[in-house]
């Protein structure tokens, strides 16, 4: 019994000793990382540089005294060229005075950015040359600091000239002599050449170059060398920055894999008390919830940056405080993570886990039965009960429940509103309409009474519309004619010889028909759209009607040199219909050709088998240009000639659907370019 307490205490004793040991591995790992970020400026790609003209600083360094340069000749050119101010440009003034002129009441939204700004300057003129002022005092000094910045490099010569304005390191400077120095750089003729070569295996050349092409040297050459020693001082820079850094990057490998080593022991050992139990044992207070145990490592690791970030400038002290707890509890909660994964409970043992297992069946039983009070009440029962069992993470629990309300609560808001704007007269509202819910169908349903209601109202304004024309049509059509009766009864009343009195007594009884026809159209179309026409269906012969009637109207077809081309099958066709009101249709459909169809042109009958109906098809060409819809075409008096100078009433083609109809069939007018093409649909005669 003495015995294995010993080797249990023991144990216990080797454990702690390698906690601690991971814990201040890891702990000095994380404190020279940091101090070799900090150290190296955040440049750890220093140590796979060969020498200091492959490395990033001395292309940052270079890039910078060519980026100087640049400045001087192109931006600022001389001290006297500032105080003119002929560098600042109004782009940049009216980039800096925008807060002031977008906030002044000339201010418009319909004219450009350019032209509020050209307003501004005019009427405050005093403003803008204050903002001038501030400008070109900024540059000065700018171009001071510039020019001491050069100044006070060691070592570097250059030379810098646009063909106006010469800067140079000094006053007798040599350019072919530059070029013997150690480096060399010249920028002419938008070349950019190096020396020595070796500069353009640099991987970070990229860097310079993409300086260069920003720089607007158009007619500017530029020279920059560097003397051996100005070089000599960088390359010692360079070389025990690169030594720091390696330094303290195989120190943090040392320390990472001593943490390495005791994490795997403790790994292995962890939850058993000798290396023969096989059995995990729990701590209570590793009973902790895994998914929980997760919350709390993020939620530390979250809470050790902010303190880094908000210790930055005392970093160095600071760091083993907070890092050491940090990291010790952090290796607690996950030893407690592997001693659940050893015992196959890492997914088992969370919250979640339990929590989904306990409302699962339910869930499913409600969602099957389709009962939304059945659904209303399980979650008010259950939440609450949800809400208890994660305590630990409710705050996830209660935002999930908060997202779902809110989006039936903004879909229920965007019924709301939808209804509001119907009930007030936007009947084409539509409400967007997203899931499968029952706030979704309801608002789908909204949508359908909507969408009929606005049907109905579009039929009630067109059929007002057309009933303003139809009264407008009638009088025009009628009173023409009786127009022309009234002046030739006045004519016939004071005319004394014979013949002309004939000649009027004629003019009027072709006038006097004319309104007859008229008049008797008007009355038959009245009949038929009201339905008051008595309709007997029968079984009728199509090819047979259509043949007859044909030769009825032949004298018309000769009179207008019209080829008429019949196509049918071979059995015959029947229909049922009214023989008199389908020949009154077709006999209006002939009229129709023989009024507007081109003289001399083809004419096509077809009539085609459809199932349980036969479509008879009329196509001709006509002889006005058809600049009218289908749709318009069909209203009450419209005709295809717009000065309504044809003997046409334009109640024709009104006249044929109504009497199709109303024998069970269907009327449609197609037109493509001067081709009109009218269709009927008979149903078939079913013996």
């Amino acid at each position: 019994m003495v015995t294995k307490w010993k080797s249990f205490s023991h144990s216990i004793i080797i454990k702690v000793i390698f906690f601690l040991l991971a814990v201040f591995c890891l702990t000095g790992a994380m404190k020279s990382f940091i101090d070799v970020v900090l150290s190296a400026d955040g440049r750890l790609d220093i140590v796979f540089e060969d020498n200091y003209f492959a490395s990033r600083s001395f292309v940052e360094e270079t890039g910078a005294v060519l980026e100087d340069l640049a400045d001087l000749i192109v931006k600022y050119k001389n001290e006297e060229h500032i105080l003119q101010g002929r560098h600042i440009t109004d782009e940049q003034l009216r980039r800096e005075t925008y807060n002031l002129w977008m906030n002044y009441e000339f201010y418009s939204t319909r004219v450009s950015d350019e032209e509020n700004f050209n307003r501004y300057k005019e009427l405050y003129p005093d403003e803008v040359a204050r903002v001038r002022d501030r400008l070109i005092k900024e540059d000065l000094k700018k171009y001071h600091s510039l020019r001491q910045r050069l100044e006070e490099y060691d070592g570097l010569l250059y030379y810098a000239d646009d063909g106006e304005h010469v800067y140079s390191s000094s006053k007798k400077i040599d350019l072919r002599q530059l070029q013997s120095y150690p480096v060399f750089l010249a920028v002419e003729n938008y070349r950019l050449d190096f020396h020595p070569e070796e500069i353009e295996d640099n991987n970070h050349l990229y860097r310079l170059l993409n300086r260069f092409e920003r720089l607007e040297l158009e007619n500017g050459k530029v020279f920059i060398a560097f003397t051996e020693d100005f070089l000599n001082a960088r390359i010692e820079e360079w070389k025990t920055a690169k030594g720091r850094t390696e330094n303290g990057l195989w120190q943090v490998a040392g320390l990472l894999l001593g943490f390495l080593l005791s994490l795997v022991y403790l790994s292995v050992t962890v939850g058993r008390k000798s290396f023969e139990d096989k059995e995990v044992h729990f701590l209570p207070v590793e009973k902790i919830y895994n998914d929980v145990n997760l919350v709390l490592c993020t939620s530390i690791a979250v809470l050790w940056v902010a303190l880094i970030e908000q210790l930055f400038d005392n970093l160095s002290q600071a760091i083993l405080l907070i890092t050491l707890p940090v990291v010790a509890i952090g290796l607690l909660l996950f030893l407690s993570l592997v001693k659940h994964l050893k015992k196959r409970t890492l997914l088992k043992h969370t919250l979640l886990y339990r929590t989904a297992t306990l409302v699962y069946d339910a869930v499913s039983k409600v969602y099957a039965s389709g009962s939304v009070g059945v659904k209303i009440i399980l979650i008010v029962i259950l939440y609450p009960i949800l809400v208890a069992m994660t305590f630990y993470i409710f705050p996830v629990t209660i935002g999930i429940a908060a997202w779902l309300a809110f989006k039936q609560v903004k879909l229920f808001n965007s019924i709301k509103e939808g209804v509001e704007r119907i009930k007030s007269g936007d009947i084409g509202h539509v409400i967007p309409v997203s899931g499968n819910g029952e706030l979704a169908t309801l608002a789908a349903d909204i949508n359908s009474i909507a969408g009929g209601l606005k049907k109905a109202v579009d039929n009630e304004l067109r059929s007002e519309r057309l009933k303003t024309e139809l009264i407008t049509n009638v009088s025009h059509d009628i009173r023409t004619p009786l127009t022309s009766i009234i002046t030739y009864v006045d004519l016939l009343k004071k005319e004394e010889e014979p013949q002309k009195a004939r000649e009027y007594i004629e003019t009027l009884d072709q006038k006097a028909k004319r309104l007859k026809t008229l008049i008797d159209d008007l009355f038959e179309a009245a009949k038929a759209s009201s339905g008051n026409i008595p309709v007997n269906i029968e079984k009728i012969d199509m090819v047979s009607l259509l043949t007859q009637g044909l030769g009825e109207v032949n004298d018309k077809i000769e009179a207008l040199e019209l080829d008429f081309r019949l196509s049918h099958p071979r059995d015959k066709v029947y229909v049922a219909a009214d023989g008199k009101l389908l020949w009154r249709s077709i006999e209006n459909l002939l009229s129709n050709i023989f009024k507007y169809a081109l003289k001399g042109s083809r004419v096509y009958i077809d009539i085609e088998e459809q199932g349980n109906e036969i479509l008879l098809t009329f196509k001709n060409i006509s002889a006005n240009e058809l600049n009218i819809s289908a749709d318009e075409l069909m209203e009450r008096f419209t005709r295809g000639d717009e000065s309504r100078s044809s003997e046409g009433s334009g109640l024709g083609l009104s006249i044929a659907k109504s009497l199709i109809d109303l024998q069970q069939g269907k009327f449609s007018i197609q037109i493509d370019g001067d081709l009109f093409k009218a269709m009927v649909t008979m149903p078939k005669y079913k013996t």
